[in-house]
This record gives structure tokens, C-alpha cells and sequence, in this order.
């Protein structure tokens, strides 16, 4: 199974490496569309820290940078799954700025775009498949219900070998008295 998630990993990201890589190198043929969400969102980032970048070519750097490093991470195995968490996150200001098909008017970009981001839905709900994989070993719940389990049952192990070993002293003290001596 492990080849077919690197495969699996690899064709997955390749559009993030690749688009990432467009939009910080080329970021200008971007802003135009993504002008229309990071308008939106400047308010917010402006009250969230004063340091956050609020203009479109700069956010638009960011999610780029953000892609490229998600998707290299992603197809190396390497933080697979915060990687793809990333990449999820960072697809829907993307799909919303460069699909919005529900604003076009001509009936062939409407359903063009409708399309594109059709297919961005399904990449974002693989990419969220692939947050939650944990390539069959178990995840952190479990870990930890089955931690809590064993802790208790080697504090009852504990527990009866004392009783047991207190037993056993108080029935050795009780026949040293009886020995003469």
C-alpha cells in the first residue's frame, strides 16, 4: 500500500508545486480576480495583527508560497497531513477568487468556471482525506484511549501484587511468632 500513497501523493500535489510556483514567480495576472476575496478579507487580517499583508499581490505571494511548500511537502511524505490540511485551506480563497462562476454572465465561462470549481471541491475533499489518513497506523485518539487502558491496568496489576506481597508478609511475621526462638 505505501507505493500507491506515494503515487497517490505525487499526482496530488503536482497542480500545488506547480500553480505555487506561478504565483510567486507571476503574481500580477493573479491580483485581478483574487483583488475581488482579498478585499473582502483585508478587513479582517487588518484587525487580526498589523503586521498581516492586506493587498491582493502580496496575499496572493503568500498562497503561492504556501501551495509550493505545502505541495513539496505533501508529495515527500514529509508533515503529510498538516501539509494537506495547508493545501486544503489554502485551495478555497483560490477556487472562490478564480471560480466564482455564479458572477459570469456568458454561458460557456459560467460553465467552464462551474467545472474548475467543481473539480477544486473534489481536490479539497481528497486533500481533507488525506489530513485524516493515518497510513493504517492508529491515530491519536485511539493512542490515547489505549494509553489511559494500559495505565489502568498496570495500576491494577500494581495493585494486586502488593495485596499479594502484603499477604504473604503478614503470614511470614505470623509464623516467625510461632517459631521457638
Amino acid at each position: 500500500m505505501r507505493p500507491l500513497r506515494s503515487v497517490a501523493r505525487v499526482l496530488l500535489s503536482g497542480i500545488f508545486v506547480v500553480s505555487g510556483a506561478r504565483a510567486i514567480a507571476k503574481p500580477d495576472p493573479l491580483v485581478p480576480r483574487a483583488k475581488e476575496v482579498t478585499d473582502r478579507l483585508a478587513p479582517l487580517l487588518a484587525r487580526t495583527h498589523e503586521r498581516i499583508p492586506t493587498d491582493a499581490r502580496t496575499l496572493v505571494r503568500v498562497n503561492g508560497a504556501v501551495q509550493l511548500l505545502g505541495g513539496l511537502l505533501f508529495a515527500t511524505g514529509h508533515f503529510s497531513r498538516p501539509a494537506a490540511a495547508a493545501l486544503a485551506g489554502s485551495l478555497v480563497p483560490t477556487t472562490l477568487a478564480g471560480h466564482s462562476f455564479w458572477t459570469m454572465e456568458n454561458p460557456a465561462d459560467r460553465a467552464n468556471n462551474q467545472i474548475h470549481f467543481m473539480k477544486n471541491l473534489g481536490l479539497i475533499g481528497g486533500l481533507l482525506l488525506a489530513a485524516a489518513d493515518t497510513q493504517g497506523r492508529p491515530g491519536l485518539r485511539w493512542r490515547a484511549s489505549h494509553a489511559v487502558h494500559d495505565g489502568q491496568r498496570s495500576v491494577r496489576r500494581a495493585l494486586r501484587t502488593a495485596r499479594r506481597d502484603a499477604r504473604i508478609a503478614v503470614m511470614s511475621a505470623t509464623t516467625a511468632r510461632r517459631l521457638p526462638g
